[in-house]
């Protein structure tokens, strides 16, 4: 009987360990999933050189000794944030358009958000192709390729609108290139001056093609 009892306490002990080793899988995807999704908006601000380890786990609630449970190095929590930052410009592209009548209408809801006032002054929550684009050709090959992967995407989508490949990487390049050179003079009349050339500019295209 006392066999019986002790099996039964060591089952009992065994199952709460094991309870206790999922939730600690989940708390640490968590804090993961936080540290990523945190460093993905500062780094586009920022860029790829700030901000350091210690500020970023300080904002996501968590100890700076901490950061090593999830990353081997600084460098692979920027690839990985990188990666983010690109993946969700593809959903919000996505999300953005998914209502359109048309392509035409598709790429006028893209052309209106993208070279906005309201985009120039978001980077944290803008696209990562304008705010890595200093940074990657100096970063390593993960960030390269996936950044390279999020160019190819928007040419992709853009080419399905404008109906031609070479139309696409000039709108795209227009496009980028304008809220780069908008965020680099700051808000103001000339920064929208730009933009708003550049929203011109990407319709003519659109006629052209049509």
């Amino acid at each position: 009987m006392r066999y019986i009892w002790s099996i039964s306490i060591i089952q009992k002990r065994m199952s709460s360990i094991i309870q206790g080793m999922g939730h600690s899988r989940e708390d640490k995807a968590r804090s993961h999933e936080r540290i990523v999704e945190i460093a993905a908006a500062r780094l586009r601000e920022s860029g790829t050189a700030a901000p350091g380890v210690a500020e970023l786990m300080k904002e996501a609630g968590l100890t700076h000794g901490g950061f090593y449970k999830h990353f081997g190095s600084r460098d692979d929590l920027v690839a990985e944030a990188v990666e983010r930052a690109l993946h969700e410009n593809e959903e919000f592209m996505t999300t953005l358009t998914a209502g359109a009548a048309d392509s035409r209408a598709a790429l006028e809801t893209f052309i209106d958000w993208y070279a906005s006032p309201e985009h120039r002054d978001s980077p944290g929550a803008g696209c990562a192709v304008v705010a890595f684009g200093a940074d990657a050709p100096r970063a390593d090959q993960r960030v390269r390729t996936a950044y390279a992967g999020q160019v190819e995407r928007y040419l992709t989508h853009l080419e399905a609108l404008l109906g031609d490949r070479q139309r696409a990487a000039a709108a795209l390049s227009t496009l980028v290139g304008a809220v780069l050179v908008a965020r680099g003079i700051g808000p103001g009349a000339l920064s929208d001056e730009i933009l708003a050339a550049a929203r011109s500019s990407v319709r003519t295209m659109a006629g052209a093609s049509s």
